[in-house]
Order: C-alpha cells, then structure tokens, then sequence
C-alpha cells in the first residue's frame, strides 16, 4: 500500500486585494513607521536577487493572536505585501504535519470557512485607514482572489520524489482541488497538468486554485505564485472596469440627441470615458511590467505555468480588445462633439450672414415709418 507521511510543512493562505490606482510606496513606509505600533517593515524577504521589481514592494509584518482554522492555527504574524498599482497580497503561515488527509481536510477548511477572509479584508480596511494619504483614489475592490500553497519540507513516502505525482495523484487532485469525492481520470489529469522540477528531489503542482511543492527552499517560488494571485486580481478588475466603461461609451453613444451647446467643451461624459481609458491602459502597464525574472530560467517557467493556469494571456487579450474597442467609441464620440461645433458655428455664420442682409432692409423701413 502506498503511504504518505509529512514531517514538516507549511500551508502560506494567500489573500489578494487592490485598494486604489496607486500608491506612494516610501509615503507609505513612513506612515507604517510612524503610525503602526504592531507592525514592522522587512527588508530581507520578497525581493530575491532574481526578482527585478520595479518599484520594490514594501513588505509589513503585523503580530498578533493565531487565528484557528478547524483543529488548524496560523503562526501570529501576518505577511502584508503591498504593491505600487494597488495590489495589496495578505499571507498567513499554518503549520503542517500528518498524512494526506490532513491537508485534504486544510484544503476543505481554506475552501469553506471564511475566518481568514474577514480578517485579511478587516487587515486591509485597517491598512488603507492608515496610508491613504499615499494612495491615489484609495477605495477596497469588492473583489478578491485567495490562493493556496502547500511547501512539504520533510516527508516519508512509499515512493521517489519523482513519481510522487503519479502514485499520489487521486489525493493531490483532491488537496489542490479541495474536495472529498473520488476525482474522474479526466480531473485527476487536469489538476496534475501543470508540473515542474528542477532536481530529482523536487516537484511543484500548480493549480488555479492552489499549489503543492516538495522542496526544502522555496520561497522564490511561493514568492512568485503570490504575485501571479495578484496579478489575476487586477485583471480581474481591470476587466470590469472596462466593461464598465464601454457600457457608459454605448449609453452616451445611443443617446438620442444632444444639447447643441456641450458641443463647445468637451462633454461630462467623455471626461469621465478618458479618465477610464487612461486610468485602464496605466494600470495593464503598470501590473504588466512589475515584475521581470532576471537570470532565473526556472522561476520564469514556474511563472509562465502559473499564468497558464490562471488564465492571464486570456485575460489581458480581452483587456486589450476591450481598450481599443474604448479607443474606437472616444475617437468617435470626439469627433461627433467636433462636428456639432462645426454645425453650431456653420449657423452662426448663416444667422449673421441673414443679419447682414435684412438689416439694410430693417433700417429703411424704421426710416419709412417715421417718415410718415
């Protein structure tokens, strides 16, 4: 019989959150300074010599109580790491150690219970209280995106590292999946698609809904998989934001008249269509480019996987159709308020070419009646 037994482990339950257009990272970091008793800003962890941020997030580590989670307890600090567009990612540490079915149930626990949502969005709320004189538009997303990932240390297994996917893979599809059922070969597979190694003692799943990794040192990967969390968040919002945007664009655009004298200026409606379109296409750059892996062929495919699995080629594909499609409704909507104005003055110049005309006429006439 093929058993699993894990030593030692931890479970990093990750929360995703965006809480403006930007933020000042260094403003920022004076205000934690100033401001946080219970927090404490790190330099030694989430900028790896191969991670080529730009600019480097800022890093607050906040103590306090464990919180429970089922028969499980996080350690009683928290990870806060805040990005410079907005992307806010709130990292709790659980312990791990058992068999299978004690990440199995973690998983359910994680999937099902809503502790630690409330308190990382509590954590945020308080967070955004304290900095946002360093953001820019500061307001929480009512979306959010959370993540799982399970780094095994040390483990007996009835097998090699190597075939651990495929001797384990009902189990493994199970804990990534967060279910108790029996998975179908078709699921099983699907789960177990995304794999990558880089020595024979090491293997990392990557699923859309969590990740395992059999490795000793791993943090550049957890590291990476957190950002990709983030990344997804704001495409995500990114996304309704711009649906949002061309709703507006079509409601002006189908209106049925228009006020001749907003032809003048630039309409309500159009400021606020250009913002949006600016705003959009500042942060798909800005979240886009964060981040660049130098030196590291590994982490770039360990990222490429991620992103695979999340979806974010399908994601930013759409976003950019729907910014051009943006691009399209503004250049028409402009020149429809352009060609008003041409109309507006086209009858000033008829109106003052009939003054012209008729008052030669209008002034012989005053003088024929007062003639008489």
């Amino acid at each position: 019989m093929n058993t699993m037994f894990v030593k030692k482990g931890i479970c990093q339950a990750l929360y995703a959150y965006d809480i403006g257009l930007s933020v000042d990272l260094a403003k920022c970091r004076k205000l934690v300074s100033a401001l946080a008793p219970d927090s404490s800003i790190r330099h030694n962890r989430h900028v790896p010599k191969y991670f080529d941020y730009n600019p480097p997030p800022l890093l607050v580590t906040q103590t306090g109580e464990s919180l429970k989670i089922g028969h499980f307890k996080t350690v009683p600090t928290v990870d806060i790491l805040i990005n410079d567009y907005g992307g806010v990612s709130i990292s709790y540490t659980i312990p791990i150690s058992g068999g299978l079915e004690v990440l199995r149930s973690l998983s359910m626990e994680l999937h099902s219970g809503a502790e630690l949502l409330r308190d990382s969005r509590k954590r945020v709320e308080k967070l955004l209280k304290l900095i946002s004189p360093g953001v820019e538009k500061p307001e929480i997303a009512s979306i959010d995106e959370d993540y799982a990932v399970y780094q095994i240390e040390e483990y007996d297994a009835s097998c090699d590292t190597a075939d651990l996917p495929r001797v384990f893979a009902q189990e493994f599809a199970q804990i990534l999946r967060a279910e108790t059922a029996l998975l179908s070969e078709q699921e099983i597979s699907d789960a177990m698609t995304c794999r990558i190694s880089y020595e024979p003692n090491d293997v990392t799943l990557i699923d859309w809904n969590a990740a395992m990794i059999f490795d000793r040192d791993a943090e550049d990967i957890r590291l990476v998989l957190e950002f990709a969390n983030i990344e997804l968040l704001e495409v995500r919002l990114l996304d309704r934001q711009l649906d949002q945007s061309l709703d507006r664009s079509y409601q002006v655009l189908s209106k049925g008249t228009w006020h001749p004298f907003r032809g003048f200026r630039p309409s309500h409606d159009l400021r606020v269509i250009s913002q949006m379109q600016m705003d959009g296409a500042v942060l798909f750059e800005r979240v886009s480019n964060a981040l660049k892996l130098l030196g590291d062929q590994y982490l770039a495919r360990v990222y490429r996987l991620a992103a695979q699995r999340f979806h974010l080629a399908e994601w930013n594909s759409g976003i950019l159709r729907k910014l051009e499609a943006i691009d399209s409704l503004y250049e028409k909507m402009n020149d429809r308020n352009a060609t008003l104005r041409l109309e507006i003055l086209e009858w000033i110049v008829i109106i003052l070419i009939a003054l012209e005309i008729v008052m030669p006429f209008m002034g012989k006439f005053s003088l024929g009646i007062l003639g008489h």
